[in-house]
C-alpha cells in the first residue's frame, strides 16, 4: 500500500533568546523504516527538509518550512493513507490547519497521526481535526498493525494503542500497547527518505553543530517521574537500552553513507548504567571512529566520575548538559527531581577536568517557587559558573499537556486547553515574561524576569570573568561561523534568523525538490 508520511512545518520565535533548533524527525524516520520493511510503498513530504530557509510571519512568531498547501501539492494522488507526526503541542495550530486542508484535498484517504502531542491530548486532537486514527505512545508496532489492517480491510477496532473514529463521528480509545522490550530488533531510522544535507547545512540540528549531523537514539524511556515531563505518559517509566555495538554499527553506517561526523543523542536518559557507557566508549575507541557525539537533552550525573568523563572525551563526546532545574532542594522535591548538589558537582568537576563542554538547564518560576527558592537557584548558577561549566539555559516554566504538574494546575483552574496554552513553549526564552504566561502566584511577571537575569548574570560573571580567554574564543568562533558551546550556537542561530527575515516571506510556488524517495 502506498503510504505518505508528513513532517509539518514548525513555529520559530524570532525574539527567543535560545539556541534551540528543529532537527531531523527521528520518530517519523523510525515509522518510515518499519513501514518500508513491512513492504509498503513509503513516500515522505518533509516541510523542513524541503524548505529549510522559508520563514513566513504568523503574528509575533514565524513558520518555518513548506506551507500546508505546498505540502499537499507534493502528495501523490494515488496515496492510500497519510501519516502525520507532531512531537510538540506548540505546533498544533499548524498541524491542525494542515489536517483540515488534507481532508478537503483527500476526502476518502485515512489520516493517521502520532507523536507526543497526540499521545498527550488525544481527545482534543480528535475533536478539533478530522483525524481517522491516532497512534499512542511508542509507535512502531502499532503503526505496522494499523496500516496492514487498512490495506487488507481487517478489523482495526481490536488493535491496541490506537484511537479511532466511528462511522457516526465519535471516537474510541483502545488500551495502550506494551512497550517494545527488545529495542535492538527495531530497524534503524530510514534516513533515505529525508534530505540529511539540507538539515545539516542549515544547522537544523539539536545541540552544538560540530559538522555533518545525524541524530541517534541509543535508549528509550526514562525511569524517573519528574512532574513537568511528558515522558511518563508517552513512554511510561520503563527504560530500555540498545546494545552498544548496534548503536556504533549505526553510527559507522551513517559516517560512511552520509559523511556524518556529529551525532547528537536524543535520549531522554542516555547515561544510566555505567557498564553501558564504558562498553560504548571502549568500542568507539577500538574501531578508531573519527566522530563527535553529544548529549544535548540533558543527562543524569550519578555515574559520571573522572574515569567515565575521560572515556567520554576519548571516544569523541564533546558536549553534555545537566539539568538541575533549580538550586532549591524544596523545589526539586516537588518536581520529583532525583538529584543532589553533591552528585551534580562531582560530575561537573570530572566533566570540566576532562575538557567537555558542559551546560546546565534551569526552570524558573515553577509554581511553588518562593524567594528563597529563587535565591538558591542564583547561588547554584554562580557556583556552576565558578566550577567552570560553559553554558546555562534559564527558561521560564511552562506546563506541558497531560503532565503531573499540569493536571494539578488544571484542578486549580489555572489552565485552559486553548491555542495560547499549547503555544507557551515558544515563548519560554523570550526577553521578558508576560503575566498571561506565568504560573507562579508569588511574583509578578516583571519580578520573575529580573530573577531570570540575576541567574544568568550570576553564572556568566563567574564563568567568563574567571576565564577571560573564553571571550576571545567566542568572538573568534563567531567570526568563523564555528560552534563549540551553546552560547556560540545561540549567536549563529540568531544570525541565521536575521538573514532569513530579510528574505521574501514565501515563494509563489513550492521550492524545487528532488524526486520523492520510494521503497
Amino acid at each position: 500500500m502506498k503510504v505518505t508520511l508528513l513532517h509539518p512545518p514548525v513555529y520559530i520565535n524570532k525574539n527567543g533568546l535560545t539556541a534551540l533548533r528543529p532537527s531531523l524527525p527521528l520518530g517519523l524516520a523510525y515509522i518510515a523504516a518499519v513501514l518500508r520493511d513491512d513492504k509498503h510503498t513509503v513516500e515522505v513530504v518533509d516541510a523542513l527538509g524541503a524548505a529549510p530557509e522559508q520563514m513566513i510571519p504568523d503574528g509575533d512568531i514565524w513558520r518555518l518550512g513548506l506551507t500546508p498547501e505546498q505540502m499537499i501539492e507534493r502528495i501523490a494522488k494515488d496515496t492510500k493513507a497519510i501519516g502525520i507526526t507532531s512531537m510538540w503541542s506548540y505546533s498544533w495550530p499548524i498541524v491542525r490547519e494542515l489536517i483540515h486542508k488534507l481532508r478537503a484535498a483527500f476526502p476518502n484517504t485515512p489520516i493517521v497521526c502520532g507523536g507526543e502531542h497526540f499521545t498527550a491530548v488525544p481527545e482534543l486532537s480528535m475533536e478539533q481535526a478530522p483525524i481517522d486514527f491516532l497512534v499512542l505512545g511508542e509507535g512502531e508496532e502499532t503503526a505496522v498493525a494499523l496500516f496492514r489492517a487498512l490495506e487488507l480491510g481487517l478489523d482495526h477496532t481490536v488493535i491496541p494503542g490506537i484511537v479511532y473514529r466511528t462511522p457516526d463521528g465519535k471516537f474510541v480509545k483502545n488500551p495502550r500497547r506494551d512497550r517494545i522490550k527488545n529495542v535492538d530488533q527495531i530497524p534503524w531510522p530510514a534516513w533515505e527518505f529525508f534530505d540529511v544535507e539540507a538539515y545539516s547545512s542549515n544547522r537544523l540540528v539539536s545541540g552544538i553543530y560540530y559538522g555533518k549531523t545525524v541524530p541517534i537514539l541509543a535508549t528509550r524511556g526514562c525511569p524517573y517521574q519528574c512532574t513537568y515531563c511528558s515522558s511518563p505518559n508517552m513512554w511510561t517509566t520503563r527504560w530500555f537500552a540498545r546494545e552498544p555495538k548496534d548503536v556504533i554499527d549505526e553510527i559507522e553506517t551513517y559516517h560512511k553513507r552520509y559523511g556524518a561526523t556529529n551525532f547528537p543523542f536524543q535520549d531522554l536518559t542516555a547515561i544510566l548504567k555505567r557498564e553501558w557507557v564504558v562498553e560504548f566508549c571502549t568500542e568507539v575507541e577500538r574501531r578508531g571512529l573519527k566522530i563527535t557525539w553529544q548529549l544535548p537533552a540533558g543527562t543524569r550525573s550519578e555515574i559520571i566520575d573522572e574515569e567515565v568523563a575521560s572515556l567520554l572525551v576519548r571516544s569523541g563526546c564533546r558536549s553534555l548538559n545537566f539539568a538541575p532545574e533549580s538550586g532549591s532542594e524544596r523545589t526539586r522535591k516537588h518536581m520529583k527531581k532525583m538529584l543532589t548538589d553533591e552528585k551534580l558537582f562531582r560530575a561537573v568537576r570530572a566533566s570540566v577536568k576532562a575538557g567537555l563542554n558542559v551546560g546546565a538547564f534551569f526552570v524558573l518560576a515553577y509554581p511553588t517557587d518562593e524567594k528563597e527558592d529563587m535565591e538558591a537557584t542564583v547561588r547554584l548558577a554562580a557556583k556552576l559558573g565558578k566550577a567552570g561549566i560553559d553554558d546555562v539555559s534559564a527558561g521560564f516554566f511552562f506546563p506541558l499537556p497531560n503532565t503531573e504538574i499540569t493536571r494539578q494546575l488544571e484542578k486549580e483552574g489555572k489552565i485552559k486547553y486553548d491555542d495560547a496554552f499549547l503555544k507557551l513553549p515558544i515563548y519560554v526564552h523570550n526577553t521578558f515574561l508576560s503575566d498571561d504566561r506565568k504560573f507562579n502566584d508569588h511574583f509578578t511577571a516583571k519580578e520573575l524576569t529580573r530573577w531570570k537575569y540575576r541567574v544568568v548574570r550570576a553564572f556568566y560573571t563567574r564563568s567568563l570573568l574567571l576565564r577571560p580567554s573564553r571571550w576571545f574564543r567566542i568572538l573568534w568562533n563567531f567570526m568563523r561561523g564555528k560552534e563549540t558551546s551553546k552560547f556560540e550556537s545561540f549567536l549563529q542561530e540568531t544570525m541565521r534568523k536575521f538573514r532569513l527575515r530579510k528574505r521574501p516571506s514565501a515563494p509563489s510556488k513550492a521550492p524545487a525538490l528532488p524526486p520523492v524517495a520510494k521503497v
